[in-house]
């Protein structure tokens, strides 16, 4: 039997991109699904192809009762929490000096802000079981720059020192760690190289400068995030790995 039978996670940004990787990771391992997403459709969608083991809740996670939903669909409908995949981003595309207020609010709330309402609500009822792992989804771009994500890099440059911080006040109950991906093929990426005059040349040319020699797949993310996710990375937390092809080699 695989460790995650009948085990509960939330997954927020659960409808697209890594987040539907690790929902499809997740469900083939036999876990429990609360999904959520901005897309009702996808959602929708999502929650009918994988089964009566996915549950997915609407709601906007940059406000705080969205999550604390979240957390309660999985205890009435699986009558546990085990774990935690915070998926969920937005670019907020624009040098500082042009992008908006709300561009600037909007991602910093999606990307930090809806990460502590979701921890907020979750942890009190991981402690009740005496366990719980967590796994956040960062990014590279906390430790290199990219043109005109100002927003995006400081939201997500905030992340390892928040995991951090939880692994230090929740050990050795709650495991948390953070994964950084690279240029993994998703809707964001595409919206994320229209920063730059040719996006279609750049995808091709990040692809060969890579040492791996091409993009990343939401599967690639998938298989480490099942793993710390897992009792086989029970020695791991407060941790940042780097999934990139390379990148940050080069």
């Amino acid at each position: 039997m695989s460790f995650f039978t009948k085990k509960t996670a939330i997954i927020t940004g659960a409808t697209s991109g890594i987040g539907q990787g690790i929902a499809w990771a997740l469900n083939k391992q036999g876990a429990n699904l609360i999904l959520s997403g901005r897309n009702v459709g996808r959602g929708q969608r999502l929650e009918k192809q994988l089964g009566p083991s996915a549950h997915f809740v609407a709601g906007d996670i940059k406000q705080p009762r969205a999550n604390e939903a979240l957390v309660e669909a999985a205890l009435e409908r699986f009558g546990r929490l085990d774990m935690l995949v915070l998926s969920a981003g937005q670019l907020g595309i624009g040098k500082l000096d042009t992008l908006s207020l709300e561009d600037w609010q909007e991602t910093i709330a999606t990307n930090l802000n809806a990460v502590f309402y979701l921890l907020k609500y979750a942890i009190p009822e991981m402690q009740k079981r005496g366990e719980g792992s967590v796994v956040i989804i960062g990014s590279v771009a906390a430790r290199h720059a990219f043109p005109s994500h100002p927003a995006y890099s400081a939201s997500k440059g905030a992340l390892p020192a928040l995991v951090r911080q939880l692994a230090r006040d929740y050990s050795p109950e709650i495991r948390v760690n953070l994964v950084s991906p690279a240029q993994v093929i998703t809707p964001l990426l595409h919206n994320s190289v229209k920063a730059f005059d040719n996006p279609d040349e750049i995808l091709e040319e990040t692809a060969q400068k890579l040492p791996m020699k091409r993009l990343g797949l939401p599967e690639d993310i998938a298989h480490t995030v099942l793993h710390l996710l897992s009792d086989q990375a029970s020695w791991i937390t407060g941790s940042n790995f780097v999934v990139d092809g390379g990148f940050l080699a080069t």
